[in-house]
């Protein structure tokens, strides 16, 4: 089993910052794919941002250039760092990771973003 734990999320204004952190714990081994998902209220839950187990980065196209995602593995934490946030924006971020072909998801966090 692996624990996903996820943290950094809050109430900020519009062209804020904020950076939330993922970290696992538990059964982890080889290459995982990891990432982030959102799902804002009445919506489905959609990507924003993964890193492959190999392969490039990819990133929502609506956060590219505004939100940065990054692993750092002998922690075993993902990253997500989120500039010039917008309202839209504003959701319950959740992180995934894929080991051994399973999908195991955090808890969420909300990130609100409003003034």
């Amino acid at each position: 089993q692996v624990q996903l734990v996820e943290s950094g999320g809050g109430l900020v204004q519009p062209g804020g910052s904020l950076r939330l952190s993922c970290a696992a714990s538990g059964s982890i081994f080889g290459h995982n794919t990891v990432g982030w998902y959102r799902q804002a209220p009445g919506k489905s839950r959609e990507l924003v941002a993964v890193i492959p187990f190999s392969g490039n980065i990819n990133y929502r196209p609506s956060v590219k250039g505004r939100f940065t995602v990054s692993r750092n593995d002998d922690k075993n934490t993902v990253d997500l760092q989120m500039n010039s946030l917008k309202s839209e924006d504003t959701a319950v971020y959740y992180c995934y990771r894929i080991v051994g072909g399973v999908e195991y998801w955090g808890q969420g966090t909300q990130v609100t973003v409003s003034s």
